[in-house]
């Protein structure tokens, strides 16, 4: 989350439907940077928003957001989808995740030219989106992997649109469960108290002004609804099995808000804070550092670990609601 927030609910500025965006078309077919402009319509018929369901192992990435200079997610996807459709198109993301964190279920929208749109299948009898997922898996990186591509409503909003997100956080608290293998788990040198955890996770439920666990965002709200924070470790023949697993679910996040939520539960679990810790932190509402016997903000634990599992969205009919919802809660 987030930055589920980067945690990720934090996103790039989205597109308005009501707001013509221009493309440039390329005159070449090796030219993208010059050609004919292009003016969105609003109206349905020329212009179709796409929904991308996607995963990637964050590792080898400066997080989702495009950085000059530096490779992330956003800049592959949009790299790949230039290179497709022959004209820049933007995407927007459900969650912006930090360096280093991973996805699973991560989901965006992009709005593209029906014109552009019908070249897709090339000669194929496959539908467009089909072959764009295709397409995709053919330019971009091994690590990130489209797995779906379908039209939405004009009023589909990946980021204001969702109605909440769920994270995992994974860790091995010992050699028996240290896989070489798992890039998406933080290796800790201390045995870990899941019931301690799960007791202290259970304080800091329902809406609550989260400053001390966020890194704020000027001008934007630091109040979250967080529905779930729970902790297990799964049993023989299950998956992650041996590992502790954290299940994060809220609205949105802000800016390191699970990767803080999951380092303040660390120190309970190890034992050096009580279980009443965190709900102090909360209440604190600071972003001083925390002394070592008193209270200020969480501390934030490392990004490896993380991994965006699902982002949910209300019905069709009710999308356009939720956005405008969405929008005045956060901004």
């Amino acid at each position: 989350m987030p930055a589920v927030p980067s945690d990720p609910a934090a996103s790039a500025t989205p597109v308005d439907p009501a707001t013509p965006v221009e493309w440039t078309v390329p005159t070449g077919a090796d030219d993208l940077g010059s050609g004919q402009v292009v003016r969105r319509s609003t109206d349905p018929a020329t212009t179709a928003r796409l929904r991308l369901d996607l995963s990637y192992d964050g590792t080898g990435y400066h997080g989702w957001a495009a950085q000059p200079g530096h490779p992330t997610v956003e800049g592959e996807l949009e790299r790949a989808l230039a290179q497709i459709a022959r004209v820049p198109l933007r995407v927007t993301v459900a969650g912006r995740t930090d360096s280093g964190v991973h996805a699973r279920g991560q989901v965006c929208h992009l709005d593209v030219p029906r014109s552009i749109l019908a070249t897709l299948p090339g000669r194929s009898d496959r539908r467009p989106e089909e072959a764009l997922v295709t397409r995709l898996a053919g330019v971009l990186p091994r690590d990130i992997v489209v797995h779906a591509a379908r039209e939405v409503p004009l009023e589909f909003d990946a980021r204001f649109g969702a109605l909440w997100r769920r994270y995992r956080y994974r860790l091995s608290d010992g050699p028996a469960t240290h896989d070489p293998l798992r890039r998406d788990v933080l290796r800790h040198r201390r045995p870990l108290d899941v019931e301690a955890m799960n007791r202290a996770s259970r304080t800091l439920l329902g809406e609550h002004d989260f400053l001390s666990f966020c890194r704020p965002r000027e001008g934007a709200t630091t109040i979250r609804t967080l529905r779930e924070l729970s902790w297990e470790r799964p049993g023989e023949g299950r998956a992650d099995e041996g590992l502790i697993v954290a299940t994060v679910i809220a609205d949105a996040f802000c800016h390191h808000m699970v990767r803080s939520l999951v380092g303040a539960m660390i120190g309970v679990g190890e034992g050096r804070r009580g279980i009443d810790w965190p709900a102090g932190v909360l209440a604190a509402r600071t972003r001083d550092a925390a002394t070592r016997d008193g209270t200020g903000s969480a501390p934030i634990c490392p990004p490896q670990g993380l991994t965006l599992d699902h982002v949910a969205y209300p019905p069709d009919e009710e999308l356009a609601a939720r956005a405008a919802i969405a929008r005045a809660r956060r901004g």
